[in-house]
């Protein structure tokens, strides 16, 4: 459902939708989603001063709230 739910919105924000990538790390108590960008989309994932990635953070760390793990974006070049 993470997964799905960081895909969702950064291929909404960048111009390339095909070359967006989300993998899933899984670990004892933690989740980490890498995604990945086209090079020339990534200031549209990050936005001025992260504002764009803090943002799906939240969104992403209201979403898993109830789940009980700790759930990473990491965003990667």
């Amino acid at each position: 459902m993470e997964k799905d739910l960081v895909e969702y919105i950064a291929k909404s924000l960048v111009d390339d939708p095909s070359a967006v990538k989300v993998s899933v790390v899984e670990g004892e108590k933690s989740t980490i989603l890498e995604l990945r960008v086209s090079p020339g989309d990534i200031g549209k994932v990050i936005g001025k001063h992260g504002r764009i990635a803090k943002a799906i953070r939240t969104v992403l760390q209201a979403a898993v709230v109830n789940s009980g793990k700790h759930t990473v974006l990491e965003i990667l070049d």
